[in-house]
């Protein structure tokens, strides 16, 4: 998965998909449901990157409804009544391991244009690693993904810079 990760977004003078853990942050997606809370919604208000008290490593336990939303869309339908109220669900995680199947197990060690041919025989595939990788690059390292800052790095992007200026006692007042 991490060398399809860098192909689609390979690196260049910064890091690419496979530096910035867009892998881990796919493996922490399909397996969100392996914690308590679930990792689904970091919480927050503040990263502590730029002040405030770090929260966003704290995960939001999700209510009934999200729960059962979001374990549709990770796990799928799996003949389930209640997850199928509007027809069967193939889940993300049956979805990844039909495309890393498809992709084969020698992926990794094929030149550019062999990863290339493969990846474009898999569209729908493609389409959804690209999605994933593109969130692991630039979205909140807490969610797996973007390590070290890579992804805001690369697009001179300050990230979750807010409460600069204040000091954590201001930004921890009720």
């Amino acid at each position: 998965m991490a060398a399809a990760c860098e192909r689609l977004i390979p690196a260049d003078e910064s890091s690419g998909a496979a530096a910035a853990g867009a892998a881990d942050y796919i493996d922490g997606l399909l397996g969100a449901f392996r914690f308590d809370p679930p990792h689904v919604w970091a919480g927050g208000p503040f990263s502590g990157r730029a002040g405030g008290e770090a929260s966003f490593s704290d995960f939001t336990p999700l209510d009934p409804m999200d729960e059962l939303a979001w374990r549709t869309r990770i796990e799928g339908s799996r003949g389930r009544v209640e997850r199928e109220w509007n027809g069967p669900v193939t889940g993300l995680q049956e979805r990844y391991e039909d495309g890393i199947a498809a992709l084969g197990a020698d992926f990794a060690g094929l030149g550019s244009a062999d990863q290339d041919a493969r990846l474009d025989a898999v569209p729908e595939f493609r389409s959804l690693l690209y999605e994933h990788a593109c969130e692991a690059m630039y979205g909140p390292p807490e969610y797996g993904g973007n390590r070290h800052l890579a992804g805001w790095r690369s697009i001179g992007f300050e990230g979750d810079v807010q409460p600069r200026g204040w000091s954590d006692d201001e930004v921890s007042e009720p």
